[in-house]
């Protein structure tokens, strides 16, 4: 792509938000209010406020997010934002930005969303102590799915890891009757 050419088509871009994780505005708020499409992992922690336990939803990772849109309307809000910017690629071309495949985003959203007790990790937390058999999912929500299966000792229940990008991954709940081992 010519560098004065400027991008007009949506891709999945993972980004960084360097304000505090209390922050009034986290960027994923601030990107969701301007009208663009953003998913930042979530997890729900109990608090207690005022002598109320209450459930507190918050990003997984509070620097990590990933937004849908063209770099034609990001990147002027990226410019102004000083506590906004791109994930770069390492060993790749100087400031490109790293994205990810529309599928496999997609795909990744959908696995988060089909569990209630998603488990997240950091790309470097997944070791081979961790993962199984590459399997296949067969059936079921997750038609179609491969990825690891997690090995946890001592628990009945299967979790299937699904990495997104070498920048996080995801250990779901699955069923034993639809794995397909590869």
């Amino acid at each position: 792509m010519n560098t004065t050419q400027i991008d007009t088509e949506k891709h999945w871009f993972a980004m960084r938000d360097l304000k505090r994780a209390n922050a009034l505005l986290p960027a994923y708020k601030q990107l969701s209010e301007a009208g663009m499409e953003v998913f930042t992992p979530m997890a729900t922690s109990i608090s207690v406020k005022d002598g109320k336990r209450i459930r507190i939803e918050a990003p997984v990772t509070h620097d990590l997010l990933f937004v849908h849109e063209s770099r034609a309307n990001l990147d002027p809000i990226v410019a102004k934002t000083p506590t906004l910017q791109y994930r770069f690629k390492k060993g790749g071309k100087q400031g490109e930005p790293i994205t990810i495949p529309n599928e496999e985003m997609t795909k990744f959203i959908a696995a988060v969303k089909a569990t209630n007790n998603p488990k997240f990790y950091s790309a470097d937390e997944i070791s081979s102590v961790m993962c199984g058999h590459n399997i296949r999912m067969v059936g079921g929500v997750l038609n179609g799915y491969e990825g690891k299966l997690q090995t946890v000792r001592g628990s009945k229940t299967k979790r299937l890891i699904i990495t997104l990008s070498a920048l996080m991954a995801v250990s779901v709940n699955i069923d034993n009757e639809f794995i397909e081992v590869l």
